[in-house]
C-alpha cells in the first residue's frame, strides 16, 4: 500500500485523479493531507475543515467492472467503514445518513464523497475520499457538526485513525461479490437515519413529512408519504430536515 502524505492540496481527490491520469497507480494508494484549500463533499458543497486538525483522505480503489446501475453497493461499502472505525473508536449513537454522511447522535461527523472512473457502463476504479472530523472543536455556521476530540474528550492521532480506517475499508470490498451484497445492504439499512420514523423532508414544492423505508438498487431514498405512497428521490430531489 502506498501512502502519499501531503502539507496541502486542492482536494485530496483532485490530487489522487491527477496522479491517475499520469501515473499507472497500485491498487489502494492512499493520499492523506494535513490541509484542503478545495475540499468537496455532497450536493457541490464545500468541506471545511482546520488544518492539522481532521483526517482529510483518498483511497483508490481498483474494481473488476461492477456495473454502473449497482454503484451504490460502493456508498454502503465506504459508510460501514467509517462506522465500524468510529465503533472501534468507542465514538456512541452511530448512524448512517442517506446517502453516506456520518452521524453520532443527530451530529456529523464524517462526510464521504465517492468518484468513479468508467470504462463503458461499468466502473473500473473509484477514488474515495473520507473527511472525519478528529481534533478540530470549533465549527463556524455548522451547528450540526462534531468531532472525535469532542465526543470523547480528548485528541486522537491522525495517523492511527487512518490506520484504522484502512484495517476496516480493505476488507469490506471482498462484499462486493454478489453473493455477499445482501449482508452489506442489510447492515446499511440497520444504521440508516430515522428509517422507520416520522421525519421531515424538504422536496420540490414544499416540505412533507414520512418515513424512510427503504434504499431502491440504484440507491434512491424510498419514502412512505401519506396515503401509504411511495416516492423515489434521488441525492438532489430531496434532503431531510433535522
Amino acid at each position: 500500500m502506498q501512502i502519499v502524505k501531503l502539507d496541502a492540496t486542492d482536494s485530496t481527490n483532485a490530487y489522487l485523479k491527477r496522479m491517475l491520469s499520469s501515473n499507472t497507480l497500485d491498487d489502494f494508494t492512499v493520499v492523506v493531507a494535513k490541509s484542503q484549500t478545495s475540499g468537496r463533499g455532497q450536493r457541490n458543497a464545500k468541506w471545511i475543515s482546520e488544518p492539522g486538525k481532521n483526517l482529510t483522505v483518498s483511497v483508490l480503489k481498483k474494481i473488476n467492472a461492477l456495473p454502473l446501475p449497482q454503484q451504490f453497493y460502493l456508498s454502503m461499502l465506504v459508510s460501514l467503514a467509517v462506522l465500524d472505525t468510529l465503533k472501534k473508536l468507542q465514538v456512541p449513537d452511530l448512524h448512517i445518513k442517506w446517502p453516506n454522511d456520518i452521524l453520532s447522535g443527530n451530529s456529523k461527523i464524517c462526510g464521504i464523497l465517492i468518484e468513479n472512473v468508467l470504462s463503458g457502463r461499468h466502473i473500473r476504479a473509484s477514488v474515495i475520499g473520507v473527511g472525519l472530523n478528529v481534533n478540530q472543536t470549533s465549527f463556524v455556521n455548522l451547528p450540526n457538526a462534531t468531532s472525535l476530540k469532542l465526543l470523547l474528550g480528548r485528541s486522537l492521532d491522525l495517523d492511527e485513525v487512518l490506520h484504522v480506517f484502512l484495517e476496516n475499508l480493505r476488507p469490506l470490498f471482498l462484499q462486493l461479490d454478489g453473493v455477499q451484497r445482501p449482508a452489506l445492504r442489510k447492515r446499511y439499512l440497520q444504521h440508516l437515519f430515522k428509517k422507520d420514523q416520522p421525519a421531515t423532508f424538504q422536496i420540490e414544492g414544499g416540505r412533507v413529512m414520512g418515513f424512510i423505508r427503504d434504499i431502491s438498487p440504484d440507491g434512491k431514498l424510498i419514502l412512505e408519504m401519506e396515503g401509504a405512497l411511495r416516492r423515489e428521490f434521488g441525492l438532489k430531489e430531496i434532503k431531510l430536515l433535522y
